[in-house]
C-alpha cells in the first residue's frame, strides 16, 4: 500500500468521525483543509433515489449560483447574422454555424457551454454523438436553445450551472472555489441543492435525496445533513 503524504494524512484526520454536518460546518471543514498549491474547486454531489433509465425519473436543470463558480466558462454559440453578432457582443468565445460544426466534428472542442438558436438545431443535431456524452448538447429545457442568445451567454459566463443525473443516480457540480468566503460557498451550496430539490421528477418514489457530500478537488469528502441543506 502506498504511503500517504503528510497533507493527505492531516486531511483524513481532520475529517475522521465527522458526518451529517450542517452546510456551514461542512464548508468550513472542506475550505480549511483545501491545501493544494492551486485554488481548489468546491464540489457538491447529491445521491438521488431515482433511476434515470426511466424517462419519468430523469433529473436535469439549471441554476444561477448567487456568487458564481469562480471558473472562466468558455461559451460557443451556433447562430447566424444578427444573432451571431449579439452573441459576440455578449462575450461568446466562439460563434459559428457550419464552420463550427465542422470544427467540432474534427474533434476540436474548446468550450464548456454550447448555445444555439432554434434554426441551428438541424446542424447541431448532427453533433449529438460528440456533444451528448460531454453534456454539451444545447437543450431548450435548460435555456441553451434560445433566440435570446445574449442573455444565455451572460448567464453562462455569470455562474450558471447545469446539472443532469448520471446513471448511478448522482448529480454533482462545482459550486465555487476554496478561496471564496465561507458565507458565499454556503449560499452557493444551498442554491444548488434547492434547484435539485425543485427538479424532483414525477416518477420519483421513496426518498428523493439520499445523501449529500461536499469535497474539494484534492480533499476528502464529508456528508451534509440532507434536512439542513434542503431547508430554505
Amino acid at each position: 500500500m502506498a504511503k500517504l503524504g503528510k497533507r493527505t494524512r492531516a486531511a483524513r484526520e481532520a475529517f475522521a468521525g465527522k458526518e451529517n454536518l450542517s452546510v456551514e460546518d461542512a464548508v468550513a471543514l472542506v475550505k480549511g483543509n483545501a491545501s493544494a498549491k492551486f485554488d481548489e474547486t468546491v464540489e457538491v454531489a447529491v445521491n438521488l433515489g431515482v433511476d434515470p433509465r426511466h424517462a419519468d425519473q430523469m433529473v436535469r436543470g439549471v441554476v444561477g449560483l448567487p456568487n458564481g463558480t469562480g471558473k472562466a466558462v468558455r461559451v460557443a454559440v451556433f447562430a447566424r447574422g444578427p444573432k451571431a453578432d449579439e452573441a459576440k457582443e455578449a462575450g461568446a468565445d466562439i460563434v459559428g454555424a457550419e464552420d463550427l460544426m465542422e470544427t467540432v466534428q474534427g474533434g476540436k472542442i474548446e468550450f464548456d457551454r454550447c448555445i444555439a438558436t432554434p434554426d441551428m438545431m438541424p446542424i447541431v443535431g448532427r453533433l449529438g454523438k460528440v456533444l451528448g456524452p460531454r453534456n454539451l448538447m444545447p437543450n431548450p429545457k435548460v435555456g441553451t436553445v434560445t433566440m435570446d442568445v445574449a442573455d444565455a451567454v451572460k448567464a453562462a459566463k455569470g455562474g450558471e450551472v447545469q446539472f443532469k443525473v448520471e446513471k448511478a443516480g448522482v448529480v454533482h457540480a462545482g459550486v465555487g472555489k476554496a478561496s471564496f468566503d465561507e458565507a458565499k460557498l454556503v449560499e452557493n451550496v444551498r442554491a444548488f441543492v434547492s434547484a435539485v430539490a425543485k427538479a424532483k421528477p414525477a416518477g420519483a418514489k421513496g426518498t428523493y435525496m439520499k445523501k449529500i457530500a461536499l469535497s474539494s478537488t484534492m480533499g476528502p469528502g464529508v456528508s451534509i445533513a440532507v434536512d439542513d441543506a434542503a431547508s430554505e
